[in-house]
């Protein structure tokens, strides 16, 4: 019999990231607070050095693309540097 990919495992008790509704309030939490810092872009005063720095969100949107970014050059770097699973085992 296969196990719910959220259920603890056999004699552990349920943790409360357990529940999937949890997991649930995590998320929309931090999408809130994300749209928070978004917003206070409006509330204080730039000191930009460049032009582009004016943009609202600016800061948030670069954040936003240079984590995507990373996480795709990552996907990419993992086909070139991805070992085989008996890499260590291999008798030489």
């Amino acid at each position: 019999m296969a196990q719910h990919s959220s259920s603890p495992p056999p004699g552990e008790k349920p943790r409360w990231l357990d529940e999937p509704r949890n997991v649930t309030k995590v998320v929309w939490a931090l999408v809130a607070v994300c749209a928070l810092l978004f917003l206070s872009d409006l509330v204080y005063e730039k000191h930009p050095v460049f032009k582009v720095e004016y943009l609202f969100g600016f800061y948030a949107i670069y954040g936003f693309v240079g984590s995507v970014g990373l996480v795709l050059a990552a996907k990419w770097l993992r086909k070139i540097l991805m070992r085989d699973e008996d890499y260590y085992d291999r008798d030489r």
